[in-house]
């Protein structure tokens, strides 16, 4: 199905005409109906607050181009399965029984094969045969990759903490501490910044799963700190609601620390 007839499709089925869509959704009738038509598409940062609207990924929105996969687990996703953040958006990456509400539950592979060879075993597949799959199959998930880089739970947490310690210590001015980040997928927050020189760009790899959180500013007012790091970098922004008009503060290099 296409975005419009997917948009159309939700929109009745919430019994919402395209004025009432556009006002919660901050964009004008002509806007829906430029969608629905097929004329054009809704960018990511109207397609995030549509897809917490009508509880439905981004991935159903667009029409299902891609074939989602846990990367933890490696469970074909659909949207009862994904998992969710604390705010109720979507996090494509995983299911909701590998992640939920901002926490990653499994940080041992053996753990994780045997709940899952509990549920795969059966007339046409042995235990045995089971445990082989998910062994041969689990490495090669992004989270499991990016597990082995940092050697397992207790390096991960200790990432995270590093990456706190890092921002916490740029004292960017009007925001507050951050005290925890979160799992966020590229494609969600990649906004695009305009430069001193004038030519827009972004940073993020639409792909990719970051730790980052949002904060607001401690003078108040509708813009919010946006923050996403790597182990290659911390970037720091604001912009005000649905990630309208963002402006970068600052994009650091990390040195790498063992």
């Amino acid at each position: 199905m296409d975005t419009k007839d997917v948009i159309r499709e939700l929109r009745i089925k919430k019994g919402f005409s395209q004025d009432e869509l556009a006002e919660t959704v901050f964009v004008t009738r002509q806007a829906v109906s430029r969608w629905e038509n097929g004329e054009t598409t809704p960018n990511i940062d109207t397609l995030k607050p549509l897809s917490k609207l009508f509880d439905v990924s981004i991935n159903t929105l667009l029409g299902s181009p891609r074939e989602l996969v846990c990367q933890c687990c490696g469970m074909p996703l659909e949207d009862t399965s994904i998992s969710k953040e604390i705010d109720g958006s979507f996090n494509e990456e995983y299911c909701k029984w590998c992640y939920a509400d901002g926490t990653y539950i499994y940080h041992d592979m053996d753990d994780l094969i045997d709940v899952c060879v509990q549920n795969m075993a059966n007339d046409q597949l042995t235990p045995e045969q089971a445990r082989a799959y998910m062994k041969d199959m689990l490495p090669k998930l992004k989270y499991w990759k990016q597990h082995t880089n940092l050697a397992g739970a207790e390096a991960f947490e200790h990432f995270k903490k590093q990456l706190i310690d890092e921002i916490n210590a740029l004292h960017i001015e009007g925001m507050p501490r951050v005290e925890t980040l979160h799992a966020l997928v590229g494609g969600y927050i990649n906004l695009e910044y305009r430069l001193p020189n004038g030519t827009l760009a972004k940073f993020l790899d639409d792909g990719a799963t970051y730790l980052g959180t949002q904060l607001e500013c401690k003078f108040g007012g509708n813009r919010c700190f946006g923050i996403a790091a790597h182990m290659d970098f911390i970037l720091v922004c604001t912009y005000e609601e649905n990630g309208e008009a963002p402006e970068l503060v600052t994009y650091k290099k990390r040195q790498h620390k063992e």
